[in-house]
């Protein structure tokens, strides 16, 4: 039951290909990857701002990489802080790293996307939107 449910999340998320041309996914793929890749979705920002693809994915990574500096900084927040106390600076410390490794499986998820051709979102961020 447990497995049905992990797999629904990740194959159940919204899937907005279908807006998009075959031909549109084919020639922004790269830009598709770049998103993914910290800031780098400024690139395709910019160099890619008509496609519908590429807008989807800068999306995607920019929720993405909010996340991921939110959660480095309370990282070094709460370690510099807490970090001291021995139970609960290894909780930080280890909650901190979870959290930065599901960032970089986040990351992994929507760069198989790209690949894939899909403009899936990821799964419960993915909903939000910033760039129209």
């Amino acid at each position: 039951m447990a497995d049905n449910k992990l797999k629904n999340l990740i194959h159940g998320t919204t899937d907005h290909a279908g807006e998009c041309t075959a031909e549109d996914i084919e020639k922004n793929k790269l830009m598709g990857i770049l998103c993914y890749i910290f800031v780098l979705w400024l690139i395709p920002l910019f160099a890619a701002k008509d496609s519908r693809y590429a807008r989807f994915h800068v999306n995607q990574g920019i929720i993405l990489s909010i996340i991921d500096v939110v959660v480095y900084i309370l990282g070094k927040v709460l370690g510099a802080l807490i970090g001291w106390i021995p139970f609960i600076g290894w909780t930080v410390g280890v909650i901190t790293g979870i959290l930065g490794l599901a960032c970089f499986a986040y990351t992994v998820l929507g760069i198989y996307n790209v690949i894939k051709g899909n403009a899936k979102e990821l799964p419960f961020i993915g909903r939000y939107t910033i760039v129209k």
